[in-house]
C-alpha cells in the first residue's frame, strides 16, 4: 500500500503541477488578472545604476553554521517504491552535477520496513560530497530519526509538519498534539541540526516562535502555491469529499514575511515557478529557497539531461538577477528595494505584519 501511495503522489503531483503550469508575468505588467501567486505581488523597484559587475556575484550562501555553494535546493519529493527510488537516484545525479542540497522525501517507508532502503539510499550514493537533508515526520521516534540520519550519512535532518494532509489522507494520522514534545525529543537525540519545514501550507510566525524553544536550528516555511498536498489526498478519496480544503494556508511570501525575526534562520519553498520568486524570497528573508514540482515535472517528462540543464539555468538567471540588483551574495538581496502590492499587502495591514522599507530616498 505504501508503495502504491507513493507512486500515486508522484503522478498526481506531477498531473497537478501541469495543469497550473503558465509563463512568468511579464516583469512591467499591473494587471491583477496576470497574478496568478503571492510572488507577483512583491516587487522590485528598479535603479538604472544599481547594477553591479556579474563577475562580482557569489551564489555562496552561510547560515546556521553552514555554507552552501548556491540558495537553491532540491526539496523533499519521494521514496519508498522502485519507480520513486529511480527518481531520488536522478534527482541526486543533478544535485551532483549542480552543487544543490538535495532533500529526500519522508523515508517513513523505510521507517516501516528496511527493505525499502535501497529507495532512498541512492541520494547519497550519487551525491558523496553534497549537503543531503534526510525526511521525517513528527511522529517518528528519536530512535527512528537516527536511523534515518545514520543510513543517508545526512548532514541534517528535516521534520516535516503535515496535519491538513494527514486529515484528507484516507489512512492518515488523526493526533497531533503531541508533535511539539516529539519534535523537542528528536533534536536532542540527533547529532545533526533539524529544519522543521511544512508541507505546503506555510509556518505562521507564531510556529516559528515555538519551534526555538524545541531546539530546532532552522526553518522552511514551505507555503501555499506549489503542491497542494490536500488535492492530491483528496484526490484518492473515493467521493473527493475535502475539496473545500483546496488552497488552505498562508502563502511562501506571506509566511516569510510573518516569520522574520522570529529567531530562527528561514528558507523558503512552495509555489517556486522562476528564478524570480528565488529572487523575491531571498529578498524577503530567506537564506536559501527550494522547489519541488517544476523539477519532478521536468525529470519525468524530460529526463535527467533536461533537468541538469533547467538547475543550471535556474542558477544563471540568478545570477543575473542579483547582477542588475547590485547584490553580490543571496543576503545583499535583503537591501534592495521592495515593494508589497495586492492581497499580499492586504494581508500583512490585516494582521499588523511590517513591510519592507525601500532603502533610501529613490524619488
Amino acid at each position: 500500500m505504501t508503495a502504491t501511495r507513493k507512486d500515486d503522489h508522484v503522478r498526481l503531483a506531477v498531473a497537478q503541477y501541469q495543469s497550473t503550469q503558465h509563463q512568468p508575468p511579464r516583469a512591467g505588467r499591473h494587471d491583477p488578472a496576470q497574478r496568478v501567486s503571492a510572488f507577483d505581488d512583491v516587487r522590485f523597484m528598479h535603479h538604472a545604476l544599481a547594477g553591479t559587475d556579474r563577475d562580482r556575484v557569489s551564489l555562496h550562501t552561510s547560515f546556521a553554521g553552514w555554507t552552501w555553494p548556491v540558495p537553491l535546493y532540491i526539496n523533499a519529493m519521494t521514496g519508498g517504491s522502485r519507480q520513486t527510488g529511480e527518481i531520488n537516484r536522478d534527482l541526486a545525479i543533478a544535485a551532483r552535477e549542480t552543487g544543490l542540497p538535495i532533500a529526500t522525501g519522508s523515508m517513513s517507508p523505510y521507517l516501516k520496513d528496511p527493505s525499502c532502503a535501497d529507495t532512498f539510499t541512492p541520494v547519497r550514493e550519487q551525491h558523496p560530497d553534497g549537503f543531503v537533508m534526510a525526511n521525517i515526520n513528527a511522529n517518528a521516534t528519536p530512535e527512528q530519526a537516527r536511523r534515518a540520519v545514520g543510513l543517508l550519512d545526512a548532514d541534517a535532518l528535516q521534520i516535516h509538519l503535515n496535519t491538513v494532509q494527514e486529515i484528507v489522507m484516507p489512512e492518515g494520522d488523526r493526533s497531533f498534539g503531541h508533535w511539539p514534545t516529539a519534535i523537542e525529543a528528536i533534536t536532542r537525540a540527533v547529532e545533526v541540526p533539524v529544519i522543521v519545514k511544512e508541507v505546503g501550507f506555510g509556518l505562521s510566525g507564531r510556529t516559528v516562535a515555538r519551534l526555538v524553544g524545541l531546539g530546532v536550528s532552522v526553518a522552511d516555511v514551505a507555503g501555499r502555491g506549489g503542491t497542494d498536498f490536500a488535492r492530491i489526498e483528496n484526490g484518492r478519496r473515493p467521493h473527493a469529499d475535502y475539496a473545500f480544503l483546496n488552497g488552505w494556508g498562508l502563502s511562501t511570501p506571506a509566511a516569510l514575511l510573518d516569520a522574520r525575526g522570529r529567531g530562527l534562520p528561514l528558507l523558503a519553498s512552495g509555489g517556486v515557478r522562476h528564478p524570480l520568486d528565488v529572487t523575491r524570497a531571498l529578498a524577503l528573508g530567506a537564506q536559501a529557497v527550494g522547489a519541488s514540482g517544476p523539477f519532478l515535472a521536468t525529470l519525468v517528462k524530460e529526463g535527467l539531461a533536461a533537468l541538469i540543464s533547467q538547475l543550471n539555468s535556474w542558477l544563471d538567471q540568478l545570477a543575473s538577477l542579483m547582477t542588475i540588483l547590485g547584490a553580490h551574495s543571496p543576503t545583499g538581496l535583503a537591501d534592495v528595494d521592495v515593494y508589497v502590492t495586492g492581497a499580499l499587502r492586504e494581508f500583512c495591514d490585516h494582521h499588523k505584519i511590517p513591510l519592507p522599507h525601500p532603502k533610501e530616498d529613490y524619488r
